[in-house]
């Protein structure tokens, strides 16, 4: 069975495995550290809502308005409407975030 590395010497060969193993740990730095920066943003975003009810509420709601219109794009699109005309209800608040 051929292999790139078939052409390779020893010595180049274990060059290739110690880059491939440095790679491997700082991927595995990087997605250990994204992890405590994605657990602390819900802590943070727990302990806003705990502390504002009046937010959350209307998080919840806008979360509610999100789904009906994107079910209501996907309905359209069943009935043949090859351009849903929906804009992200997050979309008006903060233009820019995403979504359609």
């Amino acid at each position: 069975m051929y292999s790139d590395y078939d052409d390779l010497n020893f010595e180049e060969r274990l060059q290739l495995t110690e880059s491939e193993i440095r790679r491997r740990h700082q991927q595995r730095m990087f997605l250990r550290r994204n992890a405590q920066l994605l657990q602390q943003e819900l802590e943070l975003e727990a302990e806003l809502l705990e502390e504002n009810p009046e937010l959350a509420q209307v998080i919840h709601s806008l979360n509610m308005q999100e789904i009906q219109s994107q079910q209501q794009g996907l309905f359209g699109v069943m009935q043949g409407d090859s351009n849903p005309k929906g804009q992200s209800v997050w979309n008006k608040f903060f233009p820019g975030l995403g979504g359609n």
